[in-house]
């Protein structure tokens, strides 16, 4: 009875675990503007994105910050 209780328990225990790291990992929903206009001789190589803005950084060491919204470039910020 203690084994049977024992797999049991080890199988539900499994079954709760890998339920749990399914849900955790699933991939979220990640949406990308259809299009993103940069300035002449931009190249980018980075891009992140929030719900207000997303932000690109270019090989010219600038970050391109546009409103999610619109597209229009609200700030362009240059790296030293």
């Amino acid at each position: 009875m203690l084994v049977t209780v024992l797999t049991a328990t080890m199988i539900i225990g499994l079954i709760t675990i890998i339920t749990l790291l399914v849900m955790r990992l699933q991939a979220p929903r990640v949406t990308f503007p259809d299009a993103i206009t940069l300035p002449d001789g931009a190249t980018a190589t980075a891009f992140t994105q929030t719900a207000e803005f997303f932000a690109i950084v270019t090989e010219e060491n600038e970050i391109l910050v546009y409103n999610r919204t619109t597209g229009q470039m609200i700030k362009r910020i240059p790296l030293k």
